[in-house]
């Protein structure tokens, strides 16, 4: 495959192909990485960004295509045999033992020795060297735990650089850290860029995105969407990008297909206010109605499943109060909000919400009997009575309701986490991405019976990445953006432009929308 490669190219990949079973996870992506800049590589959940980082890296061997370092074809192994090429890579889990001091840690593997044994005052001074290229004095004696996740990430950085490393990758290095790590962290990449380290900067913060990133790379499906400077791409044109929707042709269509909007009862289920949690949320301030779905919008780390991992309880709020059936919540958990009829679908079924061991009936009644707890055990028959109720009502596609859960396809798997909430007569269900990874007629029946349960007067918390579908199924969408609420929309205004909008305002934009007493 001819390189299109210029003096200043460092990495150069051309029509890198990677295939699993049944997935094309990469088709024919192109990446390109200069010497002394750093290039944002961008897209949704399943868009192949960590894939191809992991072709670079060594992890996976590529199927077709050339990756080139210096103009030189390369074919690396294992992680092991990339870092000896020059390519390091910190990952969002920071790949250290955190026993171990600042000291061992950047020299582990590569230990100074002195008449066969370790010398430990070199490797001591080794680190501090280390650590000085990035600005920082800290005593590298100290347990790598004792530090901040910030400095952690900023010794797996130095750690790269003592082997020489030519290309630096970041995988999501930012998740964890507060506005002053990332300009702490910001800083340093800056400093590395002009010594003329290439640099691949993997995050799903837009903000962050434009304040580093000298050029950005967004891939969709596994396939290359395009490669801009950062400066020339505008942040609704990237957020179009990474979606596959034109804002423009969006906005002409919807004109013509406009719906009516059912108006909710003015009574609250639940209503959080001002709710954060530090490295989760920023600020969330909503309140979800009787017979209303309230869709939560917004790309990949927005703050979705953070937002309803609070109001489940799931995860306990630093700052706000949660206000539910009228009383200020004290103590909240998984256990009250049950008791308080507040249900929960998370987003990862398979670790998060099937028992895939457990059969279909007993998955359904898990949250009743929770509900009524252990010393009131349901019998065999209304278990059964149960199961074929909502097997029938969600026509689950299962021989008897005895069969495993784990046996049953992902749009099953699904149908029976509903059932098990639905049995308990929920007032607030909160569903978080239901209708991933399954079939388009599933994802039919799951949105119907959506509708269906807030006619009868069910509130529901809807979380989709699929932005269509929050605009079909949502009264009032609210707009998160970097872990921040940026906006609410209710009625007319509930459409795929506004949202797109929302999702590209500058960081700076007043939060729009309707107020949430209203």
């Amino acid at each position: 495959m001819e390189s299109t490669a210029t003096p200043e190219t460092l990495v150069e990949m051309r029509g890198i192909v990677k295939t699993f079973p049944g997935v094309r996870a990469l088709d024919k992506v192109d990446l390109t990485l200069h010497s002394g800049e750093i290039h944002s590589l961008l897209g949704e959940n399943g868009a192949g960004k960590s894939t191809l980082v992991k072709v670079l890296t060594g992890v996976y061997r590529r199927d077709a295509g050339d990756v080139r370092l210096d103009g030189r074809l390369i074919y690396p192994k294992s992680p092991l045999d990339a870092q000896r090429l020059g390519i390091a890579t910190v990952y969002q889990e920071v790949n250290l033992i955190p026993e171990l001091s600042v000291a061992e840690n950047l020299s582990i593997g590569r230990e100074p020795r002195r008449l066969g044994l370790i010398n430990w005052k070199l490797a001591r001074r080794r680190g501090t060297e280390a650590m000085k290229k990035l600005d920082l004095e800290i005593d590298v004696d100290l347990p790598v735990k004792s530090h901040s996740i910030a400095i952690q990430q900023l010794v797996a950085i130095a750690r790269a650089l003592d082997q020489q490393a030519k290309v630096l990758v970041l995988d999501e290095p930012t998740s964890s850290l507060d506005a002053a790590e990332v300009n702490q962290l910001f800083a340093v990449l800056r400093r590395l860029r002009e010594r003329g380290m290439g640099i691949v900067f993997i995050s799903h913060f837009l903000d962050q995105v434009y304040a580093v990133s000298d050029r950005i790379t967004i891939l969709r499906n596994g396939k290359l969407v395009g490669e801009y400077k950062s400066d020339e791409l505008s942040r609704l044109e990237l957020v179009g990008k990474m979606i596959g929707k034109d804002v423009e042709a969006v906005a002409e269509m919807e004109a013509h297909h406009a719906r009516p909007r059912q108006a909710a009862t003015d009574i609250p289920v639940i209503k959080a206010n001002r709710l954060q949690r530090r490295n989760a949320i920023e600020s969330v301030d909503f309140d979800i109605r009787e017979g209303e779905v309230v869709g939560l919008a917004g790309l990949l780390g927005s703050g979705r499943t953070e937002t309803a991992r609070l109001l489940f309880g799931a995860d306990v709020p630093d700052k706000g109060t949660i206000v539910s059936e009228g009383k200020t919540v004290r103590r909240h958990s998984p256990r009250s909000a049950i008791r308080r009829r507040i249900a929960f679908a998370p987003e990862d079924r398979k670790t998060e919400g099937i028992i895939p061991d457990l059969s279909v009936r007993e998955n359904i009644i898990l949250a009743l009997q929770g509900q009524r707890g252990w010393t009131r055990r349901i019998g065999y028959d209304r278990q059964q009575q149960l199961a074929e109720k909502f097997i029938k009502a969600l026509n689950i596609a299962t021989p008897n309701a005895d069969k495993p859960a784990g046996q049953l396809s992902g749009g099953n798997q699904q149908k029976v986490i509903l059932a098990r909430w639905l049995a308990m007569q929920p007032r607030l269900l909160i569903l978080d991405e239901p209708t991933r990874g399954i079939d388009v007629g599933a994802k039919a029946e799951i949105e119907k019976l959506v509708a269906d349960l807030c006619s009868d007067g069910m509130a529901v918390l809807f979380i989709s990445s699929e932005l269509d579908e929050v605009v079909r199924d949502s009264h009032r969408v609210v707009v998160l953006r970097d872990r921040r609420m940026v906006g609410q929309l209710a009625g007319d205004d509930v459409n795929l432009p506004n949202i797109m909008h929302l999702i590209a305002a500058e960081p700076d934009t007043p939060v729009r929308g309707v107020d949430a007493d209203a």
